[in-house]
């Protein structure tokens, strides 16, 4: 029998986010520290397998409703199921012919949850990447991320951009424009244009985050949502300055100008600080951060942040005082 098991990893949003949902321009890294691992093999009849994430035994009435606020009502099998949905109805409507085989297919997940590093696009990224091989079927690299997120979005109702989307799809650390001059559209998705970097130009990075700081994505960005939608000037001035940040930050990441990396990266903070009203205890994971001269900012939704630091004194000096407030602190391996 053979076994696909392919993997998806957690991303951090270095610059320009949120914008992407906005026709903005990113900058994001992969996180291969964490990842979301997706396994598939040939059976008598499609079996969905449930994982740590989906159990309904609990040792109390208190297990459960940290489990509940962890990972939801339904873990990550409703993931796996809009996965396979989509694939399905893509693959219908493109013409591609799927053979009768049936499959058995699991998960598992050591991405932290509901900290902004994209966990759930992990999973049916993963997922997407089995059922691609085990069908032979073959789909753009380009169309990939926005095929995810069309299913994120339309059969789960998460709120989300496409940049987790795309890093998770090329891997490493990629420049992302969302303008409206960019976008083309594939198979009737819409597409973004991304650059990916070599690696030979990416900066020294750390990554940390705290479960007990977590928020879900869906919370910041739905509020987010309808004041862009509204119309509120501030808002619309926030994205379009977010993206420029992204563009300057392209430049002197290709320069290894990381000293002004740094003042972009506190800027994007900034400037997300002055038009969202931020949890105190993700607001001092920034100021612990900066308090130990390395740069700082959200890496997604809230619950962990991304920076740069000069040396490995200041490495250190940060990573001592986010330890103290209950933070985890990696060097990301892009």
């Amino acid at each position: 029998m053979e076994l696909i098991r392919r993997r998806a990893y957690a991303r951090a949003g270095l610059m320009g986010n949120p914008s992407d949902g906005y026709h903005g321009k990113t900058i994001s890294v992969i996180v291969k520290n964490h990842w979301a691992q997706v396994t598939l093999y040939e059976w008598d009849r499609l079996e969905i397998v449930a994982s740590q994430n989906d159990i309904s035994v609990f040792r109390n009435i208190h297990d459960l409703a940290t489990d509940v606020r962890l990972h939801g009502y339904y873990g990550g099998v409703r993931l796996i199921k809009a996965a396979i949905k989509g694939f399905c109805d893509y693959c219908a409507k493109t013409g591609r012919q799927l053979k009768q085989d049936n499959f058995s297919i699991r998960y598992e997940s050591n991405i932290p949850r509901q900290v902004g590093l994209a966990g759930s696009s992990a999973i049916i990224v993963a997922a997407f990447r089995c059922l691609i091989d085990f069908y032979g079927v073959d789909i753009p690299q380009n169309l990939l991320p926005s095929l995810v997120l069309s299913i994120e979005r339309d059969e789960l109702g998460i709120t989300a951009g496409l940049q987790d989307r795309v890093v998770q799809v090329f891997e490493g650390m990629v420049f992302m424009d969302f303008s409206c001059e960019a976008m083309c559209h594939i198979d009737g998705f819409e597409c973004g244009k991304y650059e990916p970097f070599s690696l030979e130009f990416a900066p020294p990075l750390y990554i940390a985050y705290s479960s007990d700081a977590g928020e879900p994505t869906e919370v910041f960005h739905n509020n987010l949502r309808a004041r862009f939608e509204n119309g509120e000037t501030v808002i619309v001035n926030a994205m379009q300055q977010f993206a420029q940040y992204a563009q300057d930050a392209k430049k002197a990441i290709y320069e290894k100008n990381y000293e002004k990396l740094a003042k972009l990266i506190n800027a994007n903070f900034d400037l997300r600080h002055s038009i969202c009203h931020l949890p105190k205890e993700h607001v001092e994971m920034i100021e612990t951060a900066r308090a130990a001269g390395a740069s700082a900012k959200f890496a997604g939704s809230g619950g962990a942040i991304v920076g740069t630091y000069p040396n490995e004194e200041i490495f250190q000096k940060l990573k001592n005082g986010l330890n103290e407030i209950g933070c985890i602190v990696v060097k990301p391996t892009l």
